[in-house]
């Protein structure tokens, strides 16, 4: 996977030039490449996760019922505030969290082709199917509709990359993002 062969790396944006002022891409192989494109793919899927998540809870959104723990811990007794509500969530309930996320790690870094050895970056499957796409919605699409999505997920992932720094910036650091309302952190 040469630089000039992966989507996304030029647009309107950069002036239908290569963005890469530090010139990275150059130092890189293609097994290097690769591992950005699937990290920056995995990193854009989580910051959008989170984004949306900072939104859901920001604009007063319902709040999930039910129980969280077997303590009695619901999902609403953990309040509006993000960074209050990770707190507030039971060791176990991490855990779960974390073992989730690291399967979802182990899935794709052992399937076959590895994405750095011809493999495609941020292809999960599970049970045979991939797990962002389990109806085959893109599938159905021409070639150039799919590389057209393919792109809006690299873009919009890296604006949630960005968007989610601000709500962490904005938390750790009074003033940081003036324009961020408190509501978000």
């Amino acid at each position: 996977m040469a630089i000039s062969d992966m989507e996304g790396a030029s647009g309107p944006e950069s002036g239908g030039k290569l963005f890469d002022p530090l010139g990275l891409s150059d130092m890189a192989s293609d097994k290097t490449l690769a591992w950005y494109r699937a990290a920056e793919l995995k990193h854009g899927r989580v910051a959008m996760a989170a984004f949306t998540g900072f939104l859901y809870q920001a604009v007063g959104a319902p709040l999930f019922k039910g129980d969280l723990t077997l303590d009695g811990t619901t999902f609403e007794s953990l309040g509006r505030d993000p960074f209050a509500a990770w707190e507030a969530v039971p060791l176990l309930g991490k855990a779960q969290i974390l073992l989730v996320l690291g399967a979802f790690e182990f899935i794709s870094e052992t399937a076959k082709p590895h994405y750095m050895s011809g493999g495609t970056p941020g292809k999960i499957t599970l049970l045979g199917k991939p797990l962002f796409d389990p109806f085959n919605y893109l599938g159905k699409l021409t070639p150039q509709e799919r590389a057209t999505k393919r792109e809006s997920e690299l873009k919009n992932g890296r604006l949630a990359m960005i968007g989610a720094m601000s709500v962490f910036a904005a938390h750790s650091v009074d003033g940081a993002v003036p324009g961020l309302p408190s509501a978000f952190y």
